[in-house]
């Protein structure tokens, strides 16, 4: 019999979505979601990885479920969504985690079409696609939540990464335009943009540019995920219901924003 878990009452009762959930950043979200009350459905693609994260955080007396979801497939999201939804029995937030890279180290005139393509099919349109599915529910919920992760690339213009920056900086447009569409339906939609934070997916990353980050940072010291998830978790609760349509930079004063 799994352990009762000891939890704050932050985000008490609340029910939240995060996708991209299985590793890194996205994990770090659910786990800090699970200890503030949360009940929280992991999505990703990678089901393996998926299966093993939930089993953790279950194993911690945490309410969470994992549900399978490719953000560049349209009716993938769709049903992951309506999973969401039954296994939680409503949702009261969103956090768009899921994105790739794929990118890096190209110069512009070397990026393939095929990669522009895919990065901002996952990266722009899955967040759209991923919010357009939750607003029903979250509509129902009357205090519904949206954070999407940006990044501090798209405030610098990080040279060599295209396609992601250029990503990036669509969703904190499309946070913006969102924020105004769904305010009627009491919806806040903020954007969080983490610096280059020390996870699996940052790894491809060149030491140059890790070097560059913690020599430029006010706070001169690798950025870690539990460094990006108190961001979150104020723009999920009632501490920020009067909050939307807002870009929280989290870098260490890398970029200040």
């Amino acid at each position: 019999m799994a352990l009762a878990a000891p939890v704050s009452t932050l985000l008490a009762g609340r029910r939240i979505l995060v996708t991209g959930a299985a590793r890194g950043l996205g994990l770090s979200f659910a786990q800090a979601l699970c200890a503030q009350g949360a009940r929280v459905v992991l999505a990703d693609l990678r089901a393996e990885q998926l299966k093993a994260s939930v089993a953790g955080l279950v194993a911690q007396g945490f309410d969470a479920h994992g549900v399978v979801v490719d953000v560049a497939d349209a009716a993938s999201i769709t049903g992951c969504v309506k999973q969401a939804v039954e296994h939680l029995g409503g949702l009261d937030g969103l956090v768009n985690n899921a994105a790739i890279t794929d990118s890096g180290g190209r110069t512009a005139d070397e990026l393939e079409i095929e990669t522009w393509d895919r990065v901002m099919d996952v990266n722009v349109r899955g967040t759209w696609l991923v919010t357009r599915a939750c607003r029903p529910a979250l509509r129902e919920s009357g205090r519904g939540a949206i954070v999407n992760l940006a990044s501090d690339t798209a405030l610098w213009g990080a040279p060599r990464l295209l396609a992601y920056v250029a990503s990036k900086g669509a969703v904190i447009a499309m946070t913006r335009s969102l924020a105004r569409e769904l305010g009627a339906d009491n919806i806040t939609v903020n954007a969080i943009a983490p610096g280059l934070v020390d996870v699996e997916a940052t790894q491809y990353v060149p030491e140059a540019r890790h070097r560059q980050y913690v020599e430029q940072r006010a706070l001169s010291r690798n950025q870690l995920p539990d460094d990006v998830t108190g961001a979150v978790l104020f723009a999920l609760s009632d501490l920020a219901r009067f909050v939307t349509g807002q870009l929280l930079a989290v870098n260490g004063g890398f970029v200040m924003h």
